[in-house]
């Protein structure tokens, strides 16, 4: 979209940065601190309420407050967008190409596996916090877009496809991780029912179902199973999206199209909502020392020097043996700058940390805490990174970015 010549400058800036894909990494830093300053106002125990306050018995609906709805059921749409974005990069994407594939998934399983060793190298003395060593091991695809979007045409578009590509492998592990590692005791009959539910979402594709109702009846009926089975309900959202179908039908295509329906619900509505229900951490019963006990202190190496160092680690040892080579035209300098991107782990993160200590409000506080600071520090040292060492003269810098 043209910017308007007329506006002023300041005003074609802004509204440019609107637009850009910067936005939606912008809005969760907003969203978070804005969580973090109700957290910490007088108006902090509404807050907690609000989201924690029993809307019924569990006994009714294990549902039974606003956190677990969002958490449980609304976060579902974002792992079905998940879900969606994997199967279109594996059937017609980077990921259906195994020259172009190579690279990208060896270097988001070194950015998962680093994460976690550095995570209980740290926190390892202390038994209780060791279900949290997945806690670093996940990339936001937003967040840290958005950051790039900040640097405009500064970073060539390979090194873009490059970190959207590590970042949707890093989203299998992180699903795979939560189902493998993360799923409460099963309930083989509503374990059994979800598969019956996906065996009928595949048949309905093998036969060539057109319409998108049966799909979504489907999914739902997938999530409840899923649900009442002891696999976290989350899981139903990225199963579901497998089986929409692909294949173009005059020039349409079902995922595709509920991809683009569901992606600005997704980016604005969902993930905030999310985060504004997680990322508020009540200072006051942990003090500023907090950010040096175990727990935050293994959450934010892991994502400030695990994340980088796998990933850098890995391109640069994949490329000197001559199994992958680095993104063409770019220089180490700037790989560098984009692995340190991954260690913003705002949303996955948030998510595996409620997972990860279910009930101990105080452990899940403290990873909180260092998810946000070290998503934050990523963030900052990334875009300087980049910043100083991105010199692209073939792709100059738009006067309409909103930095520049």
């Amino acid at each position: 979209m043209a910017s308007n010549p007329n506006l002023p400058t300041p005003l074609r800036q802004l509204k440019a940065l609107f637009v850009s894909d910067a936005f939606e990494g912008i809005l969760l830093i907003c969203v978070a601190a804005l969580a973090m300053l109700v957290a910490n106002s007088a108006v902090s125990e509404s807050y907690h309420h609000l989201f924690h306050g029993e809307l019924w018995s569990a006994d009714v609906f294990k549902l039974n407050t606003l956190h677990l709805w969002i958490n449980d059921a609304l976060m579902v749409i974002f792992f079905f967008v998940v879900g969606l974005e994997v199967k279109r990069e594996l059937v017609a994407g980077n990921l259906a190409d195994p020259k172009q594939r190579n690279l990208p998934v060896m270097s988001a399983v070194a950015g998962m596996a680093v994460p976690a060793l550095v995570f209980m190298t740290i926190a390892g003395g202390s038994p209780e916090l060791h279900r949290g060593w997945a806690i670093p091991a996940a990339t936001d695809i937003a967040f840290a877009m958005g950051v790039v979007g900040l640097l405009g045409t500064r970073v060539p578009a390979v090194l873009r496809l490059f970190l959207l590509t590590v970042a949707i492998v890093d989203d299998i592990g992180a699903v795979i991780v939560i189902a493998v590692f993360y799923t409460a005791n099963i309930d083989l009959t509503w374990l059994i029912g979800s598969a019956l539910v996906f065996g009928a979402m595949v048949a309905m594709n093998r036969f060539g179902v057109s319409r998108m109702w049966p799909f979504i009846i489907g999914a739902a009926a997938l999530w409840f199973c899923v649900l009442n089975s002891g696999v976290h309900a989350t899981i139903a959202g990225v199963v579901a999206a497998l089986t929409i179908p692909m294949r173009k039908k005059d020039g349409h295509s079902m995922l595709e199209n509920m991809e683009h329906g569901l992606v600005g619900w997704n980016a604005y509505i969902v993930v905030p909502v999310f985060g504004f229900a997680n990322a508020g951490v009540d200072l006051s019963d942990l003090g500023l020392d907090a950010l040096f006990d175990p727990l935050p202190l293994a959450v934010a190496s892991g994502l400030v020097i695990g994340k980088q160092v796998g990933i850098f680690a890995c391109v640069f040892l994949a490329d000197k043996l001559g199994i992958a080579k680095k993104p063409e035209g770019c220089s180490w300098a700037e790989v560098w700058g984009v692995s340190i991107l991954c260690g913003i782990g705002f949303t996955m993160s948030l998510f595996i940390g409620e997972l990860a200590f279910p009930g101990y409000r105080l452990l899940i506080e403290e990873a909180k805490i260092g998810i946000l600071s070290g998503s934050l520090i990523s963030a900052i040292l990334g875009y300087t990174v980049l910043r100083l060492t991105t010199a692209h003269p073939e792709e100059a810098d738009d006067p309409n970015d909103p930095i520049v």
